[in-house]
């Protein structure tokens, strides 16, 4: 009770009852008085121990490796729910059916789809063949156009070269013929004048008069034979522009249909690539009407339930544990420990449900708990706010538990440096982590 008032009460000395002088002499207070001295020595002493540093964590037990961990069996095509055949609980081996599914799709509905795209393609591959032997005729055709034209053009070099001959020879005679018209001239002058004088008769001049008209009109008649020579002569040149303008036609025809030819073979190849493809994607297709196990394992659950159900593609339908695994634990720890964590570090676990006795200061005093090795840390926080660390049994440790289920959970402690109790309550009421800075060495250089 509070004296705020002026008027002042004195109270009696407690000294002089005689239940108060009893109190100090009781040998109870005495005994109490040093136990509260021991715990005190006892509590100094212990902030004077040593205490290991560590992280802790929580998490659960997970396979080592992705593919060894319970997974979902999905359908690639689009179907009905026809025929299940396992339960949940069922051991299945790989390849072992699970479900089988009916067609939805009315593009895949024709029960001998995959036999006519087999006719398609036979009938498309006979057709590419057919192209094929007309590319190869006209190939033919055209090395025998080839060949013709130059027999041809040999016929009319050689031609050249007789009206070339003709020509000379029929220049020949012409230029005899001139100097047998100049002799025939002479020989009738000298008659006329040999007649004039007396010595020749007049039947002799006719008869040179006669023969003088032969050589003119044979001169006519070879300088006839002589321009007809030359008009054979060009003439054979434009039988060989001729000829060349020809064969070249021709060739030019046949190439035309030749790489017409081509252009339908390389696009019924093309139509042949794309049936073929068909055919393959269909024959796959029909396979996946029963959709199998991956691999060896349990199946945990029917996703998917009942007859006559429509799903889509990529629809998980059952999940399956695999049958042989490597046991590891996911952790967690908090983004401050991150920094202290590094692969290949050694850790603590101990399982939910097994006998354990833990002293997190304290390691060696610990039960129950086993070996571990941290194997990979992630680098991005989880969506708890915390950070990931895989961690798998330590080899040179006592081995996990066999009866250890996926996703049981595990609690894991990762040991650090001995330190004084004292220390480690100072730095938990600081806030500050442990073992944060990582000693340096130091190296020196020689200098030249």
């Amino acid at each position: 009770m509070l004296n705020i008032s002026d008027n002042k009460i004195k109270l009696p000395p407690l000294d002089r009852f005689a239940t108060v002088k009893n109190l100090v002499n009781r040998p109870h207070y005495k005994i109490l008085n040093r136990i509260i001295v021991v715990v005190s020595i006892i509590g100094v002493i212990a902030l004077f121990l040593p205490w290991t540093q560590n992280i802790s964590g929580s998490g659960s037990v997970t396979t080592l490796r992705p593919d060894q961990r319970p997974q979902s069996i999905q359908s690639v095509i689009s179907g009905r729910l026809e025929k299940w055949y396992v339960q949940e609980g069922d051991f299945v081996k790989k390849g072992d059916t699970i479900v089988f599914i009916s067609e939805i799709k009315e593009d895949y509905m024709d029960p001998n789809l995959v036999q006519n795209t087999k006719n398609q393609i036979d009938a498309k591959k006979q057709s590419l063949q057919s192209y094929g032997s007309k590319v190869s005729t006209l190939t033919d055709q055209i090395q025998a156009i080839e060949r013709e034209k130059v027999l041809k053009l040999e016929q009319a070099q050689n031609k050249i070269k007789q009206s070339v001959l003709k020509i000379k020879s029929d220049s020949m005679d012409l230029v005899a013929v001139k100097t047998q018209l100049k002799i025939a001239n002479t020989q009738y002058d000298r008659s006329v004048q040999l007649n004039k004088e007396g010595l020749k008769p007049l039947t002799d001049i006719e008869e040179k008069r006669l023969k003088l008209q032969e050589v003119e009109a044979k001169i006519i008649t070879q300088e006839n034979k002589y321009l007809t020579s030359k008009n054979e002569f060009i003439n054979a040149k434009v039988e060989i522009n001729r000829i060349s303008a020809e064969y070249a036609e021709k060739v030019s025809k046949a190439n035309s249909d030749k790489f017409t030819a081509l252009s339908s073979q390389y696009d019924t190849d093309a139509q042949v690539n794309k049936l073929e493809n068909q055919y393959a994607n269909y024959s796959i297709r029909n396979g996946m009407y029963y959709i199998k196990a991956s691999q060896n394992g349990y199946i945990n659950r029917a996703l998917q339930s009942g007859i006559g159900e429509t799903i889509k593609e990529g629809t998980p339908i059952a999940s399956i544990m695999p049958s042989k695994y490597d046991i590891a634990v996911e952790t967690f720890v908090n983004p401050i420990d991150l920094p202290l964590l590094r692969k290949g570090e050694k850790v603590r676990v101990w399982f939910d449900g097994w006998p354990t006795i833990v002293f997190s200061g304290w390691p060696n005093m610990s039960y129950g708990t086993f070996g571990g090795e941290i194997v990979a840390i992630e680098n991005f926080i989880s969506d708890n706010g915390k950070y990931r660390v895989l961690i798998s049994p330590d080899k040179n440790d006592d081995k996990w538990p066999s009866q250890l289920s996926i996703g049981a959970g595990a609690q894991t402690i990762a040991l650090l440096n001995n330190v004084p109790v004292w220390f480690e309550l100072w730095r938990s009421l600081n806030g500050f982590p442990p073992n944060y800075y990582n000693p340096t060495t130091k190296t020196t250089k020689e200098k030249k």
